[in-house]
């Protein structure tokens, strides 16, 4: 998968419609989700799609997270915040201004608010789970 940087740089010379299909393209290529995982556990609280987001602690430290939505656009958004974090370690998680490094992508002025509403949530749930896993 890409880079959020190279995404970014890519996604700005994109107009509304190609912006649209990286996203769910992004989506596309993320990592199965069981469907045994997508339980109300694992459901993201706020979101008008339904998003699962499911973490995994690795031998080595770091988290991984499998996610999912029911939704196209939604579950590329959602392979966008985890490119920020995944496999990374807890305290890596923590420090990282998620939003800021999702600023360049302007999901908010690009995509309708319904589709964006949730955002903030899976935010909170990656570092609520980082924090979890920090202890």
């Amino acid at each position: 998968m890409a880079t959020l940087t190279d995404l970014a740089d890519d996604y700005e010379f994109l107009d509304a419609d190609d912006r649209y299909r990286l996203l769910i393209d992004l989506g596309k290529a993320l990592e199965p989700m069981p469907d045994a995982l997508k339980t109300d556990a694992t459901l993201v609280r706020g979101c008008s799609a339904a998003v699962w987001v499911y973490p995994m602690a690795g031998d080595d430290g770091t988290l991984h997270f499998l996610a999912d939505s029911n939704a196209a656009i939604t579950k590329g958004i959602i392979a966008l915040v985890l490119l920020t974090v995944q496999d990374r370690t807890p305290a890596e998680i923590s420090a990282i201004d998620i939003e800021a490094a999702l600023a360049p992508f302007d999901l908010r002025n690009q995509l309708s608010s319904n589709r964006t509403q949730g955002i903030p949530n899976m935010i909170a749930l990656i570092r609520a789970t980082a924090e979890r896993y920090a202890r």
